[in-house]
């Protein structure tokens, strides 16, 4: 709406003033109207007879132009502050991109440190197989696991999860390693390695993170394998008749946290055919699309040792029990698998 008329107002001047000029806008009446209709021949002869009715006209067409200019140059200046928002929003947005490819590089850095911290290979030993497979909730996470070659015949399996998620997480669980890997080297039972690397933690931990640790050496001349838990879940035995249960629970706390943390220790004889499981709680914290958990029954389920299979294969039948599970839900945590089978 460019204007509104009333009563004793015209309409249509400049076709009276330019006969070539293109009508500009259109008029609808919003009440019963009356109108005069003039011609430009009775206008011309109206404008002999009483000159000073185009000095009235010429004013009121001058009005309306100098309020139909001002209103495009106010739809103008709107429109350019319009584009000068607009324009720093753009800026922002484009800074935002640009910080966020900035921390997906580093994010993708940090992944590949991380990961160049777990074993590129897995270690030997006549008569058994390991397994082991990780999968982060995000780009970096607070899971790892470890096989750490102690001498001839000895191997010492680990695997921990940090609490929280994300970068603070993956530093604490590069530390937590770091000491974990340095005080397993120094050949000392689980549980006295376990208790040092608490000692590690509480000296850096002032944001107040934990982690959850089984740590265990196993001796394959022997067949035994001694443990320390803190806190983990309790890892999944299967003998060779097929039998499944997980390993006897005692208290057990997480490391980082208490100056003197109960720790569940124990010792297990291995006999041919049996396969030891061990994971992180986002195995059976995963979730179907209905919020359904896979939970220690869909872990036992998936459990099947299947004659010529090794401890990989087994590792690898699990995880892709759990992505049947998920289908398309993403992990709501890290999710991590070691296994050992003994021939």
């Amino acid at each position: 709406t460019l204007d509104e008329q009333g009563a004793g107002d015209f309409i249509g001047e400049l076709g009276l003033f330019d006969p070539v000029c293109l009508r500009s806008a259109s008029v609808r009446s919003s009440t019963e109207v009356s109108l005069w209709k003039m011609a430009r021949v009775d206008f011309d002869a109206l404008m002999t007879r009483q000159p000073q009715i185009a000095y009235e006209m010429i004013k009121t067409l001058s009005w309306r132009l100098s309020n139909t200019q001002n209103d495009v140059i106010n739809e103008l200046k709107k429109k350019n502050l319009d584009l000068t928002i607009a324009y720093q929003e753009l800026k922002t947005a484009q800074a935002q991109i640009i910080e966020k490819e900035r921390l997906e590089r580093e994010l993708q850095v940090a992944k590949e440190i991380q990961m160049s911290i777990l074993p590129e290979t897995l270690p030997e030993i006549h008569g058994y197989s390991f397994g082991a497979m990780i999968e982060p909730a995000r780009l970096v996470g607070g899971d790892f696991y470890d096989l750490i070659p102690l001498g001839e015949e000895r191997i010492g399996i680990l695997i921990g999860d940090v609490t929280d998620k994300g970068m603070p997480a993956a530093i604490f669980m590069a530390r937590s390693h770091a000491f974990l890997r340095a005080e397993a080297n120094r050949c000392l039972p689980p549980g006295e390695t376990l208790v040092t690397v608490n000692q590690h933690l509480l000296e850096m931990n002032r944001r107040g993170l934990f982690v959850t640790v089984f740590f265990g050496i196993l001796e394959g001349d022997r067949s035994t394998f001694q443990y320390a838990r803190a806190g983990h879940e309790l890892p999944l035995l299967i003998d060779a008749a097929g039998e499944k249960h997980f390993l006897p629970m005692k208290p057990g706390q997480p490391l980082g946290i208490m100056p003197y943390p109960f720790l569940d220790e124990g010792s297990i004889n291995l006999s041919a055919g049996d396969s030891l499981i061990l994971y992180t709680d986002g195995v059976t914290d995963t979730q179907d699309p209905g919020g359904n958990m896979f939970r220690e029954d869909g872990l036992l389920e998936a459990s099947t040792f299947k004659p010529g299979m090794n401890a990989q294969e087994m590792c690898n039948q699990i995880f892709h029990k759990i992505s049947e599970f998920r289908l398309d839900e993403p992990p709501v945590d890290d999710v991590t698998l070691v296994t050992v089978h003994k021939y």
